[in-house]
């Protein structure tokens, strides 16, 4: 077995200096991600509020007619409009309404573009009837004997197997630090290593730059 390139080294005695600052890093590690999120959380919520004042007439606000002021009052208003529009939409008047809107706006250059593009993001990202990533494999890429992490989107469908005569897989190669851009890659299937970690592990190792890496199900059952 071959060693590893990477010998540990000899760590030396820290000082109470290097103590306190290992303390003071261990605390902001611990405790930033959980301000940001907090903070993120509030701002959506107070966000949503806003466009909720603005879009309800006051003296049919909810606020006005409770004791106290809850906040997140927009997040259920949000919910409630978005299942409405939804059930509407469902219906055969509610398609053909939304058919001729689409129709409208795909006769304006660039309003068409930037709809369409966002259309496509948002149901690949929120309907169920699209598969999104669900497992993860590694492929060598850029070349022999170097191997770069993949989503698997599904096995690949229609002109591209039937020219290639063999069954192909649609994965998609991230980019580091940024997982949400990369590259679409046709991969013959047998050629595709697949791992035990999920999508959200591999997700994380990208974003880390490779600092956290998850262990697989064998080691953690050893």
């Amino acid at each position: 077995m071959n060693e590893s390139p990477f010998p540990k080294p000899e760590l030396p005695k820290k000082t109470l200096l290097g103590r306190l600052r290992t303390y003071f890093l261990t605390g902001i590690v611990v405790a930033v991600p959980v301000i940001i999120t907090f903070y993120l959380v509030f701002w959506f919520v107070e966000w949503v509020d806003n466009w909720y004042d603005t879009l309800v007439p006051e003296p049919y606000r909810l606020e006005n007619h409770l004791p106290v002021n809850i906040p997140g009052l927009g997040i259920i208003f949000a919910i409630i409009f978005f299942t409405i529009l939804g059930a509407l939409t469902a219906n055969f008047i509610g398609r053909s309404v939304i058919k001729a809107g689409e129709g409208i706006v795909a006769r304006m250059p660039i309003v068409r573009a930037i709809y369409s593009a966002l259309k496509q993001i948002f149901e690949a990202v929120f309907s169920s009837e699209k598969m999104s990533f669900k497992k993860v494999g590694i492929i060598q890429y850029p070349r022999p004997g170097i191997y770069a992490l993949v989503f698997l989107a599904d096995q690949t469908q229609g002109e591209i197997p039937h020219k290639l005569q063999q069954d192909m897989s649609t994965v998609f190669v991230p980019t580091t630090p940024n997982p949400t851009s990369g590259f679409l890659l046709f991969v013959p299937t047998e050629d595709i290593i697949m791992l035990d970690m999920g999508v959200e592990d591999a997700a994380k190792m990208i974003v880390s730059l490779g600092l956290v890496m998850p262990g697989s199900k064998e080691q953690t059952e050893d």
